[in-house]
């Protein structure tokens, strides 16, 4: 039998292991009964630590051994040569680095290797990192660690997973409006939008600390509501989606802000992304869809003031589906909660306020003389819904929007909020803190906006830090770079060229 060449080359321990493993399979394949899953499981742990091998003769190739070095216009002295152990996307992998301390003898040491590889956290290659934190936007630090223990490459712990979004956060909030102008740099607007609409709102999330029910107290002894639910704040979410001639979604951007006065980070991430479509794009046709909120209705007036001036006035629409829940409230309120009465009622004014060109008028109409004919709770309930379409019936001519192919329903806007908020945040036993509940927005407001290689580029190369050798270090037994040239095959390179044309028993 002739074996291919690579063979007699495979000189790491890793890849030993992988020959043994599949010349056993060879010789065991007719006598046992055949588990295949067992195989994948076994041949795919000893592929994972054949890359680890090569990653670590990698990684040690950014070790500096030098006397002095220079970081940031810092000078730094050798210090210690130890070992550490980092995440790597394929498992744990161990290198020797040395250490650097300041000249001057203040500060922490720091390991060039780490600066120059871009380690984040200290503990996680950068490929490794990519991948926590786009699992640690889905999901939890308890399922993330499920997840990747399944899947059988790296296998951080739950505390690893849930540091790693604190860490990149802090980064990505420093130049956040310097990356986010990048982002939209390398954007373009599809030639087909015809029309760009703005949406807020608001999601309540459970928050941590004792600060809230020290307010909801206050509020109560005031005699005053407090806002929301006690122990919870109001997360800001804001889209900016493009339409095309038919009202068909073409393209949306989401935002997600913990809790803030005013949402005065959101309102100036939506301003500036506006304003950067309409750069290249002035004739769009600009619509404000919210609900009936008015403080929603402030921050877009006062968006849309900062704007280039518009070629069409704005159009203001009010979710057409928070209206029909309206309506609902008030046809329960006339005909009876969910009475056939009411059922049949509600889809005859729903089919009116949106075909009829008065609809909204007509609305008013029925709500008001169902209300003067009403009394005690059940009057006060109509007038609460009357009162709603009086005020919003500027922002209620659906019939027309229709018409001009715009959006009239916010479904984008409530699936943001839905998306970016509920799923993840409104989880049994949860609560948050401010920053640790940005760095999850963040990572999912990007990936949502189909901004996270762009956004991951950016964010990764914050971490890499220029090292400069000022003089060489004479070490007595030096630390070879030089492995065995084995290792420098990919891991699926050596394993599949090495078994290709070998033969198996039948």
């Amino acid at each position: 039998m002739e074996l291919c060449h690579t063979e007699a080359k495979m000189e790491s321990a890793a890849g030993q292991r992988i020959m043994e493993f599949m010349q056993q399979r060879r010789r065991q394949f007719v006598e046992e009964q055949h588990d295949f899953e067992r195989f994948e499981r076994e041949l795919h742990g000893l592929v994972m630590a054949l890359e680890c091998e090569l990653v670590e003769e990698e990684l040690s190739r950014y070790d500096v051994r030098a006397a002095e070095i220079e970081v940031e216009g810092k000078v730094y002295q050798v210090g210690i040569l130890s070992t550490e152990t980092y995440f790597a996307a394929a498992g744990l992998v161990s290198v020797n680095r040395h250490l650097y301390h300041r000249a001057d003898g203040t500060g922490k040491s720091i390991c060039p290797l780490e600066l120059r590889v871009g380690m984040i956290g200290g503990y996680f290659t950068p490929q490794a990192a990519r991948q926590g934190a786009f699992v640690m936007a889905h999901l939890t630090a308890g399922e993330s660690e499920a997840l990747f223990a399944e899947v059988g490459n790296m296998r951080p712990s739950r505390s690893s997973l849930e540091r790693l979004p604190k860490d990149l956060s802090p980064h990505w909030e420093q130049h956040r409006a310097e990356w986010e102008a990048k982002l939209r740099q390398s954007e373009t607007v599809p030639s087909a939008a015809k029309t760009m609409a703005l949406s807020v709102d608001g999601v309540m999330a459970p928050m941590r600390g004792i600060k809230l029910q020290e307010k909801a107290e206050k509020a109560l002894k005031a005699g005053k509501h407090a806002s929301g639910p006690t122990g919870y704040k109001e997360v800001g979410c804001g889209t900016v989606t493009l339409y095309d001639e038919e009202a068909q979604r073409l393209q949306t951007i989401r935002y997600g802000r913990m809790p803030e006065h005013k949402k005065a980070t959101l309102q100036q991430q939506l301003e500036t992304e506006a304003g950067s479509i309409l750069a290249l794009c002035p004739t769009l046709q600009r619509v404000h869809l919210a609900d009936g909120a008015h403080h929603n209705w402030s921050l877009l007036n006062e968006i849309e003031q900062r704007l280039p001036p518009a070629t069409q006035p704005p159009i203001e629409v009010v979710d057409f589906y928070h209206a029909c829940d309206h309506l609902k409230q008030g046809c329960d309120a006339a005909w009876g909660e969910s009475t056939p009465d009411s059922k049949a009622q509600f889809e005859c004014l729903k089919t009116m306020l949106k075909e009829a060109d008065d609809g909204a008028e007509q609305i008013i109409r029925v709500l008001r003389y169902r209300r003067n004919k009403a009394k005690g709770y059940k009057r006060t309930r109509l007038e609460r819904e009357l009162t709603y379409f009086c005020n919003q019936r500027q922002r209620m001519h659906y019939a027309n929007y229709i018409r001009l192919h715009l959006p009239i329903a916010s479904g984008v806007m409530e699936a943001s909020c839905k998306t970016l908020v509920t799923q993840r945040f409104k989880r049994s036993g949860m609560a948050w803190t401010i920053s640790g509940g940005q760095a999850i927005l963040t990572l999912r407001s990007l990936i949502q906006s189909e901004r996270w290689v762009s956004a991951w580029n950016l964010l990764r190369a914050d971490f890499y830090k220029e090292v400069k050798i000022h003089s060489k270090y004479p070490l007595s037994a030096p630390i070879s770079p030089d492995l065995p040239a084995s290792l420098m095959l990919s891991a699926y390179q050596v394993t599949f060229s090495t078994f290709a044309n070998l033969p198996l028993a039948v």
